[in-house]
């Protein structure tokens, strides 16, 4: 596409950016360097989809008429659909637009998890900001972007989506400009904090965005993308075929692996609501719900420790450990996969996990993901003395019927513990637990988890947190027996 002319100076910059306060589209097309040697050679521009959902908010803005003085309706937009088609990008790109368009304009980012926040929503508009012709203005790190002349008045930030964080939503008004928030994978976001961020949409020309895949039929997303709300967020489903971004070759093995009316291909790939089930295995709801309750552990409780290995790969080793209903009490540990290609590493850390006592409780038992070479690290242990260790095969079959294989039987324990377990509330084991989505069971009704490939394949890290801890409902452990008190017997020689 032919390359226009860029701006000599910033006055003149401010002014050929100011043309595009009501034409997102025109922005996108003028800000980022299309068609030029770099990230961007070979491509011309926004995807369909792309191009008539920023159509639609320009057009929005035009019927609006803000003044600048007198409040407007908010514009609401809702977005769901399935893997891959650009929504993230879609983020990134509106930041870029409302930031450079709207002196004194606020925002607030947030994702479903601080991983999916930190690693991809704000890193993709770190790096689209990198990219845009006003980069220059901004100043953006971890915890915020703001304008370089005005770093109190006008900026974004990336924010936590725990209910117990719902006050950081409060107070975010720009009279004279635009208070926006972004919500990425907003499907498992708490309709609490949605409720508080109407507050910041009082004044000025007021904007707020939703974008997820539909893993839920319930919930503030599902109500503006599909439900009753639909009339005020004018919703746009995108089904991942349609889109020239996403992988057809993954999508077409999908469809024949699972069947296109099946939950999974509705959720991943057509973008709409699951028929029966969440296709998300472990709700949002109840890993929250248990990372907020007290338990009380009885003494002979034993003490299971659970290890999912990395060896040597991009993810990492965890150890986990939990007594009864408490996950929380003992803190994991995680050793980045590179640091353990030799085998001794892990053996060497494993023994001294079984050596110790911890909250002075002894390890009763240590089960290992026997995935590559837990087979010769569980002997080892075993011929230093260590005879509470066993490997555990995730695709061996499930001693529950209603369950595939071994780790969907220990994923289902799991799950059914969380509603009266505990645990703490680390990212990474909050992003594992709602990570994995289920699979149709072709034959029968059974639990049956996606793959860690099948995850990866669709932009989410392998559970290594999740299945850290799901191992250690590998099998029942006996209770720590304790030695009998010795009673003083009357005339015996202890009594002496």
């Amino acid at each position: 596409m032919p390359v226009a002319a860029r701006p000599t100076s910033d006055d003149q910059l401010a002014d050929e950016v100011a043309r595009f306060f009501a034409d997102p589209l025109g922005f996108v097309l003028f800000a980022y360097r299309w068609g030029e040697p770099g990230a961007l050679e070979g491509h011309d521009g926004p995807d369909t989809w792309q191009r008539k959902f920023l159509e639609g908010i320009g057009a929005e803005v035009k019927r609006a008429g803000f003044d600048g003085l007198t409040p407007v309706a908010p514009i609401r937009r809702a977005v769901a659909s399935g893997q891959g088609p650009g929504k993230t990008t879609m983020c990134a790109w509106l930041v870029d637009w409302i930031m450079s368009t709207r002196p004194q304009a606020r925002g607030t980012i947030t994702a479903n998890t601080f991983t999916q926040l930190q690693t991809k929503t704000w890193a993709a508009i770190k790096e689209w900001t990198s990219r845009c012709i006003t980069a220059h203005w901004w100043v953006i790190g971890d915890q915020r972007m703001y304008h370089r002349d005005f770093k109190d008045s006008w900026f974004c930030a990336p924010q936590s989506c725990r209910e117990e964080n719902s006050e950081a939503y409060h107070g975010q008004h720009a009279a004279t400009s635009t208070s926006f928030y972004i919500f990425d994978e907003a499907s498992s976001i708490s309709s609490k904090i949605f409720e508080v961020a109407e507050g910041g949409l009082t004044d000025g020309q007021p904007m707020i965005f939703m974008f997820g895949n539909p893993t839920r039929s319930v919930g503030s997303f599902h109500n503006a993308a599909f439900g009753h709300d639909r009339g005020r967020w004018h919703p746009t489903v995108i089904d991942s075929r349609e889109s020239r971004l996403t992988n057809k070759v993954q999508i077409a093995e999908w469809e024949q692996e699972f069947g296109e009316d099946s939950d999974f291909f509705r959720v991943r790939v057509r973008g709409i609501p699951p028929r029966a089930s969440d296709a998300q295995f472990i709700d949002h709801e109840r890993v929250l719900q248990a990372q907020r309750r007290q338990v009380v552990v009885l003494p002979d409780e034993p003490l299971v420790v659970g290890c999912d290995l990395a060896w040597g790969g991009e993810d990492d080793n965890v150890i986990r450990f939990r007594r009864g209903f408490d996950a929380r009490s003992i803190s994991p540990i995680r050793i980045k996969g590179e640091f353990t290609r030799d085998p001794a590493v892990l053996v060497n850390r494993l023994a001294d996990v079984l050596s110790r006592t911890w909250d002075e409780h002894p390890v009763a038992a240590l089960f290992l993901d026997s995935a590559g070479i837990a087979g010769p690290v569980g002997a080892r242990l075993r011929a230093l003395g260590f005879r509470q260790v066993r490997e555990i095969n995730f695709g061996s079959d499930s001693p529950d019927p209603k369950c595939r294989y071994y780790r969907d039987y220990m994923w289902q324990q799991m799950k059914e513990w969380l509603l009266q377990g505990a645990i703490d509330t680390s990212a990474e084991l909050e992003s594992d637990l709602i990570g994995p989505g289920v699979r149709p069971d072709p034959r029968q009704q059974r639990v049956w988890l996606e793959s860690k490939e099948q995850m990866k394949g669709r932009g989410v890290d392998s559970p290594d947190d999740g299945d850290a801890l799901s191992l250690t409902f590998a099998a029942p452990v006996a209770v720590v027996k304790r030695p009998e008190p010795r009673v003083k017997q009357p005339g015996s020689w202890m009594g002496v």
